[in-house]
């Protein structure tokens, strides 16, 4: 895994910064999104691995399920490179470190809150008040339900994780029980 971060770090910074001097963050970040996305699908995997096809010929097919509406000369140009060198595989990765880029320089940080039953809006308000009065940044939150976790939350936010749920208070009190 760090290997394909360090590959893939030089290609998301050089792609972030020409789209910030593009001002054109959020429309590399929409294209980078889908290409990652058609880069991970099992069947596009596998033509892509095709070693009788040519570099170009990867970066037109590549390009043309992504959809002409999506990539400007600028995102077929990156793609072509990244073919040429033969990274596509690395495009969630570079979409992923992209995606930290913009949000380090928008200062946003996208957490995930996971809750054992459905939150209601008003609750789920209160704990991005709450997370970003501590974080100190925007905070664009997605919810979803894990009934496994009994009661409570889990809230995961960059590098922090806030466990408040049944769940993992058992887990916890196990632990302190066999030490």
């Amino acid at each position: 895994m760090a290997e394909l971060t360090t590959i893939a770090r030089p290609y998301a910074k050089a792609a972030f910064q020409f789209a910030q001097a593009a001002s054109g963050l959020a429309q590399w970040e929409k294209m980078l999104g889908v290409a990652a996305v058609v880069a991970e699908d099992p069947a596009m995997r596998a033509f892509l691995a095709q070693p009788a096809l040519s570099h170009q010929r990867k970066a037109e097919s590549f390009a043309e399920v992504c959809g002409d509406d999506l990539l400007d000369e600028s995102g077929r140009n990156f793609i072509a490179l990244l073919a040429q060198n033969e990274r596509l595989a690395l495009l969630p990765a570079i979409f992923s470190m992209f995606h930290a880029f913009v949000a380090e320089q928008e200062a946003f940080v996208d957490a995930e809150i996971v809750s054992a039953h459905a939150l209601e809006a008003d609750e789920t308000e209160r704990l991005v008040a709450a997370l970003t009065k501590r974080l100190g940044r925007e905070v664009r939150a997605t919810s979803s339900v894990d009934d496994s976790l009994i009661g409570g939350v889990v809230i995961r936010a960059g590098d922090t994780v806030i466990d408040g749920s049944v769940r993992g208070r058992l887990s916890r009190l196990a632990e302190q029980l066999n030490s």
